[in-house]
């Protein structure tokens, strides 16, 4: 796989005593429905932090889609998107997915694997994340979904959970929304003695939207070679 090349925040001199930056991120175009049960997420969320992270057993069989890539390297008829995952190494690794960098994301989902592991995994040719749920009775848009199943490469790996933006999170998104493409780690003041020093890896996205039930996130090679590094798959069956 091609190294993605570490990136410079000029934030990263900070002190741990050093303010906070302003957060001048812009809300999505299309304001989001209120959640009608907000007692239900929360414990579905409390449930979640619950679990213990357990070395996967279980495969996942759907057949998942393929791509069809203009000459650019560019999927056709695809959206861009830019993506973030990151997290401290020993904890649960987050999902930021943003219309543009300096929007505000329209979806953050934690993943129970660590966020170390995870970096691991993107080692291999080409990292397949598929995230499904059940269909319901109600309208609820596919990302507003609150709770996935999750699979890394076959592998089911636990749960995803949906959550809000968090300060910290505004935060990361502030201190990356000048980097469009790279990996590294964050300032000082963001490590944890315990769980570690907090990483990242941020690329631009083709976003396809397959139908209401299924949407495909694909990230290319920075270098446009061969095609998607990393391929994140919601499906609603």
């Amino acid at each position: 796989m091609t190294a993605m090349a570490s990136a410079i925040v000029p934030e990263s001199t900070s002190s741990p005593s050093s303010p906070r930056p302003a957060i001048t991120l812009s809300k999505p175009k299309k304001k989001r429905p209120a959640v009608k049960n907000v007692k239900a997420i929360r414990a579905i969320r409390s449930l979640f932090r619950s679990f213990p992270i357990l070395t996967p057993t279980c495969r996942f069989h759907a057949t998942l889609p393929r791509c069809s890539r203009a000459a650019d390297g560019h999927i056709k008829g695809a959206t861009r998107a830019t993506g973030t995952l990151f997290g401290k190494r020993k904890s649960r690794i987050t999902l930021a997915i943003q219309e543009n960098p300096r929007g505000v994301p329209i979806l953050l989902l934690e993943l129970a694997i660590p966020t170390g592991k995870f970096m691991q995994e993107m080692g291999s040719d080409h990292l397949r994340v598929a995230l499904e749920c059940e269909k319901a009775a109600d309208k609820t848009k596919l990302l507003e979904e609150p709770l996935w199943t999750a699979f890394i490469n076959g592998r089911k790996i636990g749960y995803g959970v949906k959550r809000e933006p968090s300060e910290t999170d505004l935060e990361i998104m502030q201190l990356l929304y000048t980097v469009s493409t790279g990996a590294g780690v964050l300032p000082d003041h963001m490590t944890d003695a315990v769980e570690g020093e907090t990483t990242y890896m941020r690329a631009y996205f083709d976003r396809v939207v397959g139908s209401k039930d299924s949407e495909t996130l694909y990230m290319m090679n920075p270098d446009g070679n061969s095609g998607p590094e990393l391929s994140i798959f919601f499906v609603r069956v």
